[in-house]
């Protein structure tokens, strides 16, 4: 059964260790898609012979096994890792065989795995009956991760190996919150044991006693965050941040370490035996560290120690000391731990409380009164501690330096409390502190100047070795104030204690802070201000639970230090003789005193020696401020003591007269005014009392004294002298300064000049061939050396500072007191003159040193390098005309080095003026040249200038006027301007520019060339005057300027003002000189007046003439079609008629069309005989024609006394009707012949008066008709005074308008800002097009270029102008606009080969700007876009567009929607009329084009919410942008280009609003005005129907009413 049970169990049993760490592993199915979960349990299992097997059990049955199969399992794998020491046997078959788990539960039949978990390992032991031991080989596994390694500590020191041991007890202890916390050390010359009743280890996952021995595993390792923040001193130790504190400082310490612990739970003790030799032998890459363990049960003295029942032991044998001395240890641990000892930081009640109870042998550390602590802590004063509590936070998280934790903590905190330290009857306690220690047995290597000023405790521990100097904050030696001295002396004085938290990271041996944390750095830096801007962590200053500056914290510590100086410093109390109260002196300062009351005394003891006044003394180098350099002798003088005697915090100083100040200058005391007693310390100095302290201040024998006295006598500068080029070779200096010879510029001065100072006995009888120490004088004193330059060349400043060297006393070649000045290469004899050099020592008072000065001449090189023009010419202008000459020309010649040297000869001079790029422009080899200032310069004249090619330098006209020479190599050149002449002639362009002049028309091209009598087009400003003759001058003034191409642009100005066929002239004077320039007369074409209608020669009196037919004809005798009658004034062409005989209308005026009027009726006289009238054109009456008629009565029909008679209504008609000419019938045989006969009278009568009747009908109908025309042209009549009047109003409001700059966003200067913007784009067609549309001479190339989109419009906010044009982009932003294809084809051509015509088009303007087009770019035609067809808002100035707002599904605007693109648009008053042929403005054709239907919203939220509705595109004001459906614009964009922002103005709207207002009455007007004109053509219609069926019944009836007629006249 075993054997079976043991086949089927080894399936689920392995023992691979590599794969202990997994609970479970995934097992796939091939048959089915199932994942089973295998459950993997892990024992340790000890064996009765001290061995030990790990072991897995994979998927036991029901989760139970027997026990006998458990142990063949272990059995098993026992065999196969086999043991490397023969031990005895097991017996596996024993009746007693069981398992027995941590807590001495006996398992016997079956163990149950229920109650085991498959993530953790179990410790069972095997017993076969017999007693097994407490010891197991490789129990436990130690093996460290292979990186913590590299971080092991180097070797330290005992204290410290021992501390890291008791920092895991006091971690361990410090968990026992309610119960006794206890800590106990016992040492002997074997055996060290460290004893702790914290809660324990076992063999738990979590709380195994592995984790003790094993590198990197510590329990406290993720804690350590816990111990970020809280109250000082921040007692939480979590100190094991490491890992390895427990089983290296053992090693450190022993050699085998046995650490036996019990948790409260476990009835068994667990133990882990370290060897430091088998550690070190299975150290490797490949290697475990298998440690062996045990289990046992307590003792005794274990359960005493700890009730509880848990506890850790450490027990180390077999110890690396030699000696130890126990009371040294105690004291150093107390003070290690001091604040966990004993503590009342944070108590409440103030009391001293002992948080740990820590025994060393059995005596308990809060008992022991040594250790540096409790020694400090008794030696400073009661008084209130200066406490700061500091906050550190990284500015940046790469900066903290990472840790063997999981991450370097974001945040750290400090407490600095300041301790002062007093003076106490004189003596220092800091000194007090040192000898106790010392007396003790824990001296430490500090004096009182290097004494540890500051110490550092992380979470409550001592770093040792963190044993500061100075924190900059405390250092105040430096800092200028009020009673600097004392603030100097006091400062050293205080010592600080530093509590620093968990954020804070020590070294791995926690002996002192990590060096290069960078809280570390904050800290150690804490107080210099030139850190402050560039730190990486951030530091915040708390006092007091209030946040202050760094600069307040400074004044406070230093009111502090002040504070406990007054309060506690006991200075010497008095001296050996009587002193002198002086009370409130005036000289604190010089005194370096603060008090009120000083005594003076002449006789002290201080040191155990007595210091008098006029002692003679030595202090000694480096003893205080000032006295650095050398010792300095000092007779001393007096010794004051502030306040009187028995006042604590004076100071003592003493007052001394330095070595070679006499007694006059010396401390003197006097009486004042008043008769107190006063003190002037003069030039004598006052000295802190610790130089005697210190011992570095010496009494001085008479010998000495007189020795130095003589010393000095011989160092007292008397003169200064340079060395001798002999002397200076003695020195390896190769040569010296030629004072006694005159050498030529360029000469090179010495490497180095050496002066020295000569002492008061050298005399120049003590010049010898050698350099001798004893004739130079050793001072300290600075020497300058000064050198200046008087110059020859006058064109430099006489006298110049040339340079200056300051040099202090060196040695060279064993010779002491050398000035050695390195002059070279900063000195070269360069210039021309007289170089000073003047030697002189910065002074003391008592000094007389004369100064040395001394001279060397330079003379100009003779050979010439270059000519330059002197300096009263190098910046002078020259400016000349053609045809006159350039002022003298004055030439130097210099050396290599400047300087102005001498003409050998005189050359033979040539003149050249050049343009910048060396086109020349004249050459002139007639000069005059003379020499002047012995032969050093040069004049040449008679420079008269003579060039046509001056058009090349326009219109700056810069030129170069070169002067050289034939036979020398060198040339002068000098900026000038050569202007062009005055104005001579000029010619016109074009010529015939007076060809077919027409009255009113204007001369659209005509410019005037303006010359030179050199043929140069003269400068752009000069004057012209005009006279004109039959012309009118379109400008205020008939004077007229020269453009900057030389020319007159008078295109577009020239109107003609007089008649068909008459002359005109234009003349062109000279503004100065009235001179006549030009002079061109023509002709006016003619034109006559004719007729074109038959005028017959007679007419019957108070007849018509109707439809005749005038005609203006050329004189080839065509009709002049031109000739056209238009509304406006200027362009009206009609007729006038007037007789003198009648009173005839000349006001009624006949329009011409086409050259032709037609007058429909001209009434003639009811009177016979001959009639004229005269037929004129209205504006030119020399146009006229005469017309004469001969006009007769009409002949009266006389009837037989039985014809019926004619009614006088009848009579009356036939007057009227008297008009129409009745066509003549010829009587044949047939016709009707007219008789007497009373029945043929009756029928004729009949005859007559239905023929009377019928044509009285028709006449009623003719009469009634003319009699409507005449009411329609009435009411047009009003109408058209209407229109003229309303038309007249509107003229002037939108005068006013313009006169308003304000009024047109044209003129405002965002848009002029912008303008500048697009000129500014170079090689562009929007900037040349935008130049081009403000020169007026382009005008008949831009008449039909609008301009560019982005000056075409404007918007009323930022945001619209910047997303409208990321929308369009900048190219279109940049497009040019035409009215028609025409005008695009017109700005540019190609050759055949596609090529582009850069002679035409707007690339020749482009070039004649001075610019070039590069690349594409795009052209608008507005003729060709497709514009919108719907409706536009006509009351709305702005002719907005009617366009639909969007809706959503639910018929409902969406929010946020602002409008349409297209109607946000604003255009200016200039551009709301602009019309293509179809009537369309630019909102329905270019703006349309470009935005269409683009929807605005307010934000990209709301434009989001209504993308159902957005068809065509949507823009948002904070830069959202939608093409079109699934097409968005992401990014931001800052255009440059963009439509200007102009918000119209109340002044502006309201004379919009007037025009607007009459622009709408002129529409009502017009529109009555077609109405009548249809009713008053429909009426005409009629009219002439009814006078063609009257003309059709003359004619029809005409035989008989001439019958009629005929009858009548011959009638008797």
């Amino acid at each position: 059964m075993a054997s079976g049970n043991k086949s089927s169990a080894s399936k689920r049993a392995s023992s691979d260790d590599n794969d202990s760490t997994r609970p479970h592993k995934v097992k796939k199915m091939k048959c089915l898609d199932l994942i089973l979960v295998e459950k993997v349990y892990k024992f340790r299992v000890l064996l009765p012979n001290s061995d030990c097997v790990t072991m897995r059990v994979v998927d036991p049955p029901n989760n139970q096994m027997p026990v006998v199969v458990f142990a063949d399992l272990v059995k098993e794998e026992y065999e196969r890792v086999g043991s490397r020491i023969r031990r005895r046997e097991i017996d596996w078959d024993s009746p007693d065989l069981c398992l027995i788990d941590r807590f001495e539960n006996h398992i016997k039949d079956v163990i149950c795995f229920e109650i085991y978990e498959t993530d953790k390992v179990y410790t069972l032991r095997l017993n076969d009956g017999s007693n097994g031991d407490e010891v197991y080989e490789n129990m436990w596994d130690l093996t460290p991760d292979v990186e913590l390694l590299s971080e092991l500590p180097q070797e330290y020191a005992f204290e410290s190996a021992l501390a890291d041991l008791i920092d895991n007890s006091l971690q361990a202890v410090w968990s026992n919150s309610n119960k006794r916390r206890l800590i106990s050390v016992d040492l002997s010359e074997d055996k060290i044991s460290i004893f702790d009743n914290g809660p324990g280890m076992d063999d738990s996952e979590d709380n195994s006693i592995v984790k003790w021995g094993k590198m990197g595993s510590s329990l406290h390792r993720s804690y350590r965050g816990r111990a970020i923040g809280g109250k000082p001193p921040y007692l939480k130790p979590f100190f094991g941040m490491f890992g390895y504190g427990g089983p290296i400082s053992s090693m450190h310490l022993a050699s085998h370490t046995i650490v036996s612990s019990k948790t409260k739970n476990s009835k068994k003790v667990y133990t882990l035996h370290l060897r430091r030799d088998a550690l070190l032998s299975s150290s490797g890459s490949d290697k475990t560290w298998q440690a062996p363990g045990g289990l046992r049960d307590p003792s005794e003295n274990e359960m005493k120690l700890a009730p509880d029942g848990s506890f850790t032991k450490v027990e180390m044998f077999q110890m690396k000391m030699r000696s130890l001395n126990v009371a040294h240890l105690q004291s150093k641990l107390k003070d290690i731990y001091f604040p966990y000892i004993q503590c009342d930081d944070n108590t409440k009640t103030g009391k001293t409380i002992t948080p740990i109870e820590f025994q060393v042998n059995g005596i308990d550390l809060a008992e022991v009164e040594g250790g540096e602590v409790a020694i400090t802590n008794l030696n400073s004063c009661h008084g209130p501690h200066f406490v700061l509590q500091l906050h550190f936070t990284s500015n940046q998280e790469v900066h903290l330096q990472k840790s063997p934790s999981k991450g370097a903590s974001q945040e750290a905190n400090a407490r600095l409390k300041f301790v002062y330290l007093p003076i106490v009857q004189g003596k220092e306690n800091i000194d007090r502190i040192l000898e106790k220690l010392e007396a003790e047995g824990c001296g430490v290597a500090e004096t009182f100047e290097s004494f540890s000023r500051a110490s550092i405790r992380c979470l409550g521990r001592l770093l040792p070795d963190a044993r500061w100097a100075w924190l900059p904050f405390m250092d105040l030696k430096q800092r200028k104030v009020d009673r600097a001295q004392i603030l100097k002396t006091c400062c050293s004085r205080v010592k600080c204690f530093i509590e620093t938290d968990g954020g804070f990271y020590p070294t791995p041996s926690k002996t002192d802070l990590s060096h290069h944390h960078c809280y570390t750095t904050a800290l150690k830096n804490f107080g210099q201000k030139s850190l402050e801007k560039d730190r990486d962590v951030n530091v915040e200053i708390f006092k007091d639970g209030k946040k202050l500056s760094l600069q307040q914290v400074e004044k406070q510590y230093q009111d502090w230090i002040f504070q406990m100086h007054n309060l506690y410093d006991e200075e010497s109390d008095c001296g050996e003789d009587e002193p002198v109260i002086i009370i409130n002196p005036s000289n604190k300062k010089q005194l370096v005193i603060s008090s009120d009351v000083i005594r003076v005394h002449r006789h002290i003891r201080r040191k155990g020696k007595s210091w008098r006044s006029g002692q003679k003394i030595k202090v000694l180098k480096g003893a205080c401020s000032g006295v650095y350099k050398n010792n300095i002798y000092c007779v001393l003088e007096y010794i004051l003591l502030e306040g009187f005697q028995g006042d604590a915090g004076g100071e003592t100083r003493i007052i001394c007269r330095q070595l070679g100040i006499s007694d006059e200058k010396g401390c003197l005391i006097f009486e004042d005014e008043d008769g107190n007693p006063a003190i002037d310390i003069r030039e004598s100095k006052s000295l802190p009392i610790s130089i005697i302290d210190t011992g570095k201040c010496l009494s001085v024998e008479t010998a000495e004294w007189i020795s130095q006295l003589e010393k000095r006598q011989k160092k007292i500068p008397s003169s200064i002298d340079i060395l001798s080029a002999s002397h200076c070779e003695e020195l390896e200096v190769e040569g010296s300064l030629p004072f006694d010879a005159v050498v030529t510029a360029g000469h090179a001065s010495p490497e180095e000049v050496i002066a020295v100072v000569r002492p008061a006995s050298y005399g120049s009888v003590a010049v010898s061939e050698k350099l001798d120490q004893k004739h130079i004088a050793v001072t300290d004193l600075d020497m300058v050396l000064e050198i200046k330059l008087n110059a020859e060349d006058k064109d430099l400043q006489k006298t110049s500072h040339v340079h200056s060297f300051r040099a202090s006393p060196s040695s060279r070649k064993g010779f002491r007191g050398l000035y050695i000045f390195s002059v070279n290469p900063k000195l070269i004899f360069e210039k021309a003159g007289e170089y000073t050099f003047s030697f002189h020592i910065i002074l003391q008072k008592e000094s007389d040193c004369s100064s040395y000065v001394n001279s060397v001449r330079v003379k100009a090189q003779s050979q010439v390098m270059r000519w330059a023009l002197v300096s009263d010419m190098q910046h002078a202008k020259l400016s000349v005309r053609v045809g006159s000459h350039f002022p003298p020309i004055s030439i130097a010649c210099y050396d290599v080095y400047e300087n102005r040297t001498s003409f050998r000869h005189v050359p033979k001079l040539i003149a050249k003026v050049s343009t910048k790029q060396g086109v020349i422009l004249f050459q002139s080899e007639t000069l005059k040249s003379h020499l002047l200032s012995k032969c050093s310069v040069i004049t040449a004249e008679n420079i008269l200038v003579k060039s046509s090619e001056v058009d090349l330098i326009r219109p700056g006209y810069e030129a170069q006027l070169t002067i050289c020479s034939k036979d020398e190599p060198f040339d002068v050149s000098v900026p000038c301007k050569v202007l062009p002449g005055s104005i001579d002639h000029l010619n016109a362009k074009p010529k015939d520019f007076m060809k077919h002049l027409l009255p009113g028309n204007v001369v659209q091209e005509l410019k005037l060339e303006v010359f030179d009598a050199y043929g140069n087009h003269v400068k752009q400003g000069s004057d012209l005057s005009l006279g004109v003759d039959g012309f009118h001058f379109q400008q205020k003034t008939n004077i007229v300027q020269v453009d900057d191409h030389g020319r007159v642009d008078l295109s577009g100005l020239l109107k003609v003002s007089k008649g068909y066929g008459e002359s005109v002239s234009l003349s062109v004077f000279s503004s100065k000189s009235n001179k006549l320039l030009f002079k061109v007369k023509s002709q006016i074409e003619k034109r006559m007046l004719r007729v074109a209608t038959k005028i017959p020669e007679k007419c019957c009196a108070g007849s018509q003439l109707e439809d005749v037919v005038f005609e203006i004809v050329n004189s080839d005798g065509v009709v002049d079609e031109t000739i056209d009658d238009n509304e406006k004034g200027d362009m009206s062409h009609s007729l006038v008629l007037k007789s003198d005989s009648t009173d005839m209308d000349d006001t009624v005026k006949y329009s011409f069309r086409h050259g032709c009027c037609t007058v429909r009726t001209i009434q003639l006289p009811e009177i016979e005989g001959s009639f004229s009238f005269r037929a004129a054109h209205s504006r030119f009456p020399k146009l006229n024609m005469t017309i004469t008629v001969l006009v007769e009565t009409a002949p009266e029909i006389v009837y037989e006394s039985s014809q019926p008679q004619c009614t006088a209504e009848e009579i009356s008609l036939q007057n009227n009707l008297s008009g129409f000419r009745i066509p003549k019938v010829e009587h044949d045989d047939n016709a009707m012949v007219l008789g007497p006969s009373p029945d043929s009278a009756k029928s004729i009568g009949n005859l007559v008066k239905s023929l009377y009747d019928e044509r009285k009908e028709l006449e009623d109908k003719f009469l009634q008709d003319g009699r409507r025309i005449g009411e329609h042209e009435q009411k047009l009549k009003t109408f058209h005074a209407q229109r003229l009047e309303y038309e007249k109003a509107l003229s002037e409001l939108q005068a006013s308008l313009e006169a308003n700059s304000n009024g047109d966003s044209s003129n405002s200067p965002k848009k002029e800002r912008m303008l500048g913007e697009i000129e500014s784009r170079a090689h562009t067609a929007a900037s040349v097009v935008c130049k081009v549309l403000k020169d007026k001479k382009y005008h008949d190339f831009s008449k039909d270029i609008l301009g560019v989109v982005a000056l075409l419009g404007s918007v009323e906010t930022n945001e619209l102008a910047r997303i409208l044009t990321e929308f369009l982009g900048e190219e279109q932003m940049l497009g040019v606009v035409c009215k028609s294809y025409k005008a695009a084809h017109n700005l540019e051509t190609c050759d055949v080969h596609g090529n582009v015509n850069c002679s035409t088009g707007l690339q020749a303007l482009a070039s004649a700007l001075g610019t070039s087009l590069d690349g594409r770019y795009s052209v608008i035609c507005l003729e060709d876009v497709r514009p919108y067809e719907g409706e536009c808002d006509s009351g709305d100035p702005q002719r907005r567009l009617l366009l639909s707002d969007p809706t959503l599904p639910n018929g409902k605007t969406p929010p946020g929607f602002s409008g349409y693109a297209v109607n946000m648009i604003y255009l200016d008053a200039n551009q709301l009329y602009t019309r293509t042929s179809g009537g369309k403005g630019l909102r329905e054709t270019l703006f349309y084009h470009l935005l269409g239907e683009v929807q605005v919203y307010r934000t990209r939220e709301t434009m989001r919410k209504a993308l159902e509705c957005i068809h065509h595109g949507a823009v948002s004001l904070d830069g959202g942008i939608v093409r079109k459906t699934g097409v968005i614009s992401l990014g931001c964009g800052k255009p440059s280009i963009h439509f200007p922002v102009v918000a119209p103005q109340s002044q502006n709207s309201r004379y919009q609003r007037m025009i607007d207002a009459k622009k709408s009455m002129l529409r009502t007007i017009n529109d009555q005005l077609d109405k009548e004109n249809e009713l008053y053509d429909e009426t005409l219609k009629k009219f002439e129907k009814s006078k063609n069926k009257y003309a059709k019944f003359l004619d029809a009836k005409a035989s008989l009413l001439q019958q009629f007629n005929d009858s009548a006249w011959n009638s008797p």
